[in-house]
């Protein structure tokens, strides 16, 4: 597998049809900088890395000059390195505004971001690319926003209905994960995932924060990769790593600014006042994760004790990954109470909320949709097609007492 064809390629072309710059951003090797140069090379856009030292000191010593030197169209690459060159862009912008001027992209999430749309804002539009989903590794066109009301669903099951459902191969796309190195095949899991650990820290870490103790956030990243999918707990995270509870809010606020981690707010509007409003907090990798947690083997790790945990991390990073390459926050939550009543996911949309349980099961039922219930709770908000998505090879209608749900493959994806 030498390219695989990106979703958000399509939203890239879009909003370069709309605005003047486009920045393409998120965690490194998620495959930015190829994509965004699939699309600029075909129109000859000159290319500039600034993980080149000499471009950088060129841009951070004279970025005026450096942007006359480097007239529009232009990809820079790594802006990261050089935020004061936004402003510089922005002065470049406004001087002959048109679509298409700039193509950018950028790691550090939190000091990129902020330059961006402090400087261009109106002028810029952004594309968060997370590692590949499982709609791009199989190479399904279908790109829509996963929405399971009836038609999603009856879509889906008539253009998957010749795929081979495989929880074989569930479980091993969940142990690789999406990073395209690894996908195509060109590095070992063990190996990318060592090397990658040490570039993040090396080049990202080391440029947003002091780290006194670069093994110590090592152990703080591998205690998050083994608690995905739990209810943030600052206090048992800094216990285990032997860090203040202030270190350790501070740490994961990096991880989540770098892109790998994501935090998931519990659903608060209309609900009763026992709703438990912690977040919680997910990998947006499962294969950086497995690496973390020394999952050696997807057939281990499928009947582990992280089993269910990575399986549910893998369903909400593949729905986020659905609205991120369509250029769209997704809009998730969950639902907890103070009685540890539980729906894994809730997605709104038009006033309309979508619960979803996430069961690693082949063979669904009643029991499985035993919390739907609560969503008789929620007030001043229609209430969607429920759905517990699961290794079920086929559609299932099942019913809890009064509250019935359909059964939908992972696949649906």
């Amino acid at each position: 597998m030498d390219f695989v064809n990106r979703h958000a390629e399509a939203t890239i072309k879009r909003l370069t049809n709309s605005y003047p710059s486009v920045l393409v951003t998120g965690a490194r090797q998620t495959g930015k900088t190829t994509l965004l140069r699939k699309v600029t090379d075909i129109q000859g856009i000159p290319y500039i890395t600034f993980d080149d030292p000499m471009e950088e000191t060129s841009a951070k010593t004279d970025p005026r000059t450096f942007i006359e030197l480097h007239p529009e169209p232009c990809m820079f690459d790594e802006i990261q390195y050089v935020p004061d060159l936004f402003r510089y862009l922005k002065i470049e912008i406004d001087k002959n505004r048109h679509k298409g001027m700039y193509f950018l992209t950028g790691s550090q999430q939190f000091t990129l971001m902020e330059k961006a749309t402090e400087s261009l804002s109106g002028r810029i539009g952004i594309v968060q690319l997370y590692p590949l989903s499982a709609r791009e590794i199989r190479g399904d066109e279908f790109c829509e926003n996963f929405i399971p009301t009836k038609d999603f669903i009856l879509q889906r099951n008539k253009s998957l209905s010749k795929i081979k459902y495989s929880t074989k191969d569930t479980w091993n796309r969940i142990f690789l994960g999406g990073y395209p190195e690894v996908i195509k095949g060109n590095v070992t899991p063990k190996d990318f995932y060592a090397n990658y650990l040490k570039t993040y820290i090396e080049r990202d870490i080391r440029k947003l924060t002091q780290v006194a103790d670069e093994s110590q956030f090592i152990q703080f990243i591998t205690v998050v990769a083994a608690r995905t999918s739990q209810l943030v707990n600052y206090q048992d995270m800094a216990k285990e790593c032997g860090i203040s509870e202030v270190t350790a809010k501070k740490w994961l606020s990096l991880l989540i600014i770098s892109g790998l981690v994501y935090i998931l707010k519990p659903y608060a509007t209309n609900v009763e006042k026992r709703v438990v409003k912690t977040p919680k907090f997910y990998f947006m990798d499962t294969g950086l994760a497995a690496y973390l947690t020394r999952w050696t083997n997807p057939d281990v790790m499928k009947t582990g004790a992280m089993a269910g945990a990575f399986f549910e991390t893998y369903v909400v990073s593949e729905i986020i990954k659905s609205f991120a390459n369509n250029g769209e926050e997704a809009p998730v939550y969950f639902y907890r109470d103070k009685d540890k009543v539980e729906i894994d996911l809730l997605i709104e949309e038009n006033n309309i909320l979508y619960p979803l349980e996430i069961k690693k099961t082949a063979t669904p039922n009643a029991e499985d949709a035993k919390n739907l219930y609560i969503t008789s709770r929620l007030k001043n908000v229609s209430i969607g097609q429920n759905v517990i998505i699961c290794n079920t090879d086929k559609v299932i209608s099942v019913q809890k007492g009064e509250v019935s749900a359909l059964a939908i493959p992972v696949e649906f994806l």
